[in-house]
């Protein structure tokens, strides 16, 4: 069966308005001194909710919500989740009532991690935000909240962490298609493709798209932020099965076809490192562009090591996949100002 068919069976809600565009990061290279090309997919440039890649899954999630008639959509995640944000205001576009059920991950006792940044963001877009403990089940408590709505007499859609699930990692499954697509137009191939992996669907989903499609998905590195790397490879490859089970498609991936490392992870999830801290620092101040302080500035420092390592062949060009969470940066104020 072909992609474009399998895809077409799943109900979307339009959430971006084309492909992300991919950009040469020249000065970065200049000041590097890089032997090889550097570029950036710029998934933080979409129009709904200040961007990011949770919107490529939301596409396929609000779709299910709206075509199962509900009026409110429930998710999980941390007090600063990108995901959550992008839910709140993917909901206002919807017309759907937002619920969000979120914990204190993180353990960062900061005035403007509490209630700057996408705490702000989920307020504006018109989120109702239940805060739970750290070591509560955001997703059990979501339930118990739409059982709550049932007997209301509403109908709410309930997705957990990062909206991860084989129906959400779809959203990265097409934009699979879309960077080959957009390699063809370029008349080039990037050798390596990274990305941060948390909730692990955009991983997943670019692994499942790349293998259906034969676009070689061992190219993907992913430098996982939440979990240890024996745990983000397992729960990984769990997801790309469930993704091809879903799209009824038989197979399975290629075993050596993800590359995840926790090089970058440091002390844990949301925690910041000097290497995270350098790399926002050297993108904002070569390339005017800005990474979020949790997912794309430890996976781009990650980058950085191993260019400096001379990892890859000269001559070559790798690709980033910038995943938007620029609202972050105002969250971890604190620990950005104070950095010369």
């Amino acid at each position: 069966m072909d992609l474009n068919d399998a895809l077409s069976r799943f109900e979307r809600f339009p959430l971006l308005d084309g492909p992300t565009p991919i950009q040469r990061l020249s000065r970065l290279e200049s000041r590097l001194g890089s032997p090889i090309r550097i570029h950036v997919k710029r998934d933080d440039l979409m129009g709904v909710g200040l961007g990011g890649n949770k919107l490529r899954k939301l596409e396929f999630l609000v779709g299910q919500a709206l075509a199962q008639g509900c009026d409110t959509f429930i998710t999980t995640g941390g007090l600063q989740s990108n995901h959550a944000r992008l839910t709140a205001a993917a909901s206002a576009r919807a017309g759907l009532a937002c619920e969000l059920v979120l914990a204190d991950m993180v353990a960062y006792e900061d005035e403007a991690y509490a209630h700057n940044g996408n705490v702000l963001l989920d307020q504006l877009f018109g989120a109702a935000v239940h805060r739970v403990a750290r070591d509560a089940d955001p997703l059990l408590a979501a339930r118990q909240r739409a059982g709550e709505l049932q007997r209301q007499g509403r109908k709410a859609y309930v997705v957990g962490l990062g909206g991860s699930s084989p129906l959400g990692a779809l959203g990265y499954v097409a934009c699979a298609a879309e960077l080959l697509q957009q390699e063809r137009a370029m008349e080039t191939r990037f050798s390596r493709i990274v990305i941060p992996t948390g909730s692990f669907g955009t991983h997943a989903g670019l692994l499942a798209g790349l293998q259906w499609l034969g676009g070689d998905a061992r190219r993907v590195r992913g430098y996982t932020i939440l979990a240890r790397q024996d745990v983000a490879r397992q729960r990984t490859a769990s997801l790309v099965e469930a993704i091809f089970s879903q799209l009824r498609r038989p197979g399975a991936l290629d075993a050596d076809a993800i590359d995840v490392t926790d090089s970058q992870l440091g002390p844990g999830y949301g925690l910041p490192t000097p290497a995270m801290i350098d790399a926002v620092r050297l993108l904002a101040r070569t390339e005017g562009l800005v990474l979020d302080p949790v997912y794309s500035g430890k996976a781009f420092a990650g980058l950085l090591a191993s260019i400096r390592a001379g990892e890859f062949a000269a001559g070559g060009s790798v690709l980033f996949i910038m995943t938007g969470g620029s609202p972050g940066v105002y969250a971890y104020r604190s620990t950005l100002e104070n950095q010369g």
